[in-house]
């Protein structure tokens, strides 16, 4: 039976990572893979989650299952994380989260339940959009039309492209929408935007669904959820995933939850039926570790503040580097306004650059970025900027 397999094509991210690691180049530099770098490059394990760690050590007396939902206090602490306090109480029983294993976990468990719910339901993602959204959401039998969001003339949001098509979307589809920190294009919506938005899921009746992949790595814990809380409080219905693989450094551990929030105590009742029911028949039962390390962190006031100086340490490094790229690039006279890296949000820029330039950087200068000239801003430092710019320099020169 194994014999008639064909092998599959590297995925592009993760390919491209393999080839930076057999490069032998000491310069070489990776702006490809999507985790967050420090200044010597390394992707550290926070203050804060080494504290819990160390604390839930000490104190857990079992390893038993927490059961398909995951662990009641994980989740109320995310669902405060994402929706605070006071809309949080306003919205009672209407609203039900489930731990999962990691943002790609709470993706396919949302992508299960939209199946049972609605099977001829088909999800509007942007363009671009994260390139593992559709194989996931996918795979789960759901289909996909796209909307216009990402400008590449003006390295902005097309917004009159993107509401224009919204207007078109039938009731009973459903629009995947970033709640921060766009990947790939790191270009938000602006707080009327996100109203304008919110007016035309009300007028034409479709469903939001949001993927929180980056809360406060943009402008902060409160700031990068104001669509999400907005959509909350005024939509019927709401479906959000959230991941703590950035903002708690925990890519491993896999620690993310499934948030609905339905038109009724007993629809979401019934809805929390079909969630549990779907996570059995996928993978059981969440991992423990990471949500553990989440619930402590959060409801411990010294490690809480620990966590949050942290990740504001990470949000402000990745601003700044973004200000002092694009400064440095205008500074090496680069004929090409870069200026707009300065202006969006998270860890994701387009350096809008052709396939022929991206590829004299990788074979030439070892530096390596996807085909959509998707970059790190995180993985940029004080060690390797120089040749960065220097680089590009080059390659942006030639005719």
């Amino acid at each position: 039976m194994f014999q008639s397999l064909q092998a599959l094509p590297a995925d592009p991210i993760l390919g491209l990572s393999a080839a930076f690691k057999a490069d032998s180049n000491p310069r070489k530099v990776d702006l490809g893979i999507g985790v967050y770098k420090d200044e010597k490059g390394k992707t550290p394990v926070m203050k804060a989650v080494k504290q819990a760690e160390e604390m839930i050590l000490k104190s857990q007396t079992t390893k038993s299952y927490v059961g398909p939902t995951g662990a009641t206090d994980y989740n109320e602490t995310i669902a405060r994380l994402v929706l605070g306090d006071s809309l949080l109480d306003r919205l009672g029983k209407r609203r039900i989260t489930v731990q999962t294993p990691g943002g790609c976990g709470g993706l396919r468990l949302a992508a299960e339940f939209i199946g049972k719910a609605n099977p001829g339901a088909t999800v509007w993602v942007s363009d671009p959009t994260w390139a593992n959204h559709k194989p996931l959401l996918g795979s789960a039998g759901l289909s996909f039309n796209s909307y216009p969001y990402y400008d590449y003339e003006s390295n902005s949001v097309n917004f009159v492209g993107l509401l224009e098509t919204l207007q078109q979307v039938p009731k009973d589809d459903l629009v995947l929408l970033h709640g921060c920190c766009h990947n790939p294009s790191g270009a938000d919506l602006s707080s009327e935007q996100w109203k304008a938005v919110r007016d035309t899921a009300l007028q034409r009746g479709f469903t939001v669904f949001i993927d929180l992949a980056y809360q406060g790595m943009g402008r902060g814990l409160e700031e990068d959820v104001f669509g999400v809380r907005m959509l909350a409080e005024s939509l019927p219905e709401l479906i959000v995933v959230s991941s703590c693989s950035k903002n708690f450094g925990l890519y491993r551990e896999r620690t993310g939850a499934v948030t609905l929030i339905c038109d009724s105590h007993k629809s979401c009742a019934t809805a929390s039926t079909i969630l549990a029911a779907a996570a059995r028949a996928n993978y059981s039962m969440p991992p423990d570790h990471g949500a553990a390390i989440v619930q402590l962190i959060m409801n411990t006031p010294m490690l809480h503040q620990i966590w949050n100086e942290e990740l504001t340490v990470i949000r402000d490094r990745i601003n700044r580097l973004r200000s002092i790229f694009a400064q440095r690039l205008k500074d090496a006279g680069i004929d090409q306004d870069f200026s707009f890296i300065e202006k969006e949000k998270g860890m994701f820029s387009f350096l809008g650059i052709s396939a022929n330039q991206i590829n004299t950087l990788i074979e030439k200068y070892s530096i390596y970025l996807v085909d959509s000239s998707r970059i790190n801003i995180a993985s940029i430092n004080d060690t390797n900027i120089d040749y960065l710019v220097s680089s590009l320099t080059e390659v942006l020169s030639r005719k």
